[in-house]
């Protein structure tokens, strides 16, 4: 009899496990497509430009939509500052919950570019605050968050290439801990402003990891009036 209690609270521990998984969509492979663009206007100023599109499936499940642009001072060609704005619509359930609304973010950003090269590899370290104003269909909140982002990229030739980072967040209220994204991609250089990129993500949550292809688009354009 104890046998079969025991027996039973395991099968229904791992059914409970197994469902909360896939109601996150855990055990899917995601998807994010990616656009990043700067948009020289001046020698000293940019216009940053992005777009992702993030699913909790690599074909279908919308997650979510990020937009984001931001102003970019360039006090050399290795340091920039920006300030910019993010629209971002997120469906936080991998499940098709009828009526379901989704949350809405308003976010402002300030942030730091840091680029140094040693041998062939290209080092970038990127700071960002964020100022978060989240609307959600019971609530409105603000919440700030700190992130680091230390980023490589090694050149295999004029064409290929290849980029890893690793980034954390770091919330500035309670819980601390925000998430941690680990990359790595190859990319080919289509033209000297113009780059693909085809990677993998795993972004780890607490208590949560999830695992995501990723295909970036990087176009820049220079609007500066030739001499």
């Amino acid at each position: 009899m104890k046998k079969g209690i025991v027996l039973a609270l395991i099968l229904a521990t791992i059914t409970i496990t197994n469902t909360k998984a896939q109601e996150t969509g855990e055990d899917e492979w995601g998807a994010w497509y990616m656009y990043f663009g700067t948009n020289r206007i001046t020698d000293k100023l940019s216009i940053h430009s992005e777009a992702q599109f993030r699913f909790y499936e690599v074909a279908g499940t919308f997650n979510q939509l990020l937009l984001r642009t931001g102003l970019n001072y360039h006090l050399t060609e290795n340091a920039i500052a920006t300030i910019g704005y993010g629209y971002i619509n997120t469906d936080g359930t991998f499940a098709d919950i009828p009526d379901e609304e989704n949350s809405n973010e308003h976010r402002i950003f300030e942030q730091f570019i840091l680029k140094n090269t040693v041998g062939k590899v290209k080092f970038e370290h990127r700071y960002r605050l964020e100022q978060r104003f989240i609307s959600t269909q019971f609530d409105d909140f603000t919440e700030h968050r700190a992130r680091y982002r230390l980023q490589l990229t090694y050149p295999f030739n004029d064409k290929w290439f290849l980029n890893v980072y690793d980034e954390v967040f770091i919330n500035l209220q309670e819980p601390i801990f925000g998430q941690n994204r680990l990359y790595g991609a190859v990319g080919y250089n289509v033209q000297s402003n113009f780059s693909i990129q085809l990677g993998y993500l795993k972004n780890h949550f607490t208590g949560a990891n999830f695992d995501r292809l990723q295909l970036g688009i990087i176009y820049n354009t220079d609007f500066r009036k030739s001499e």
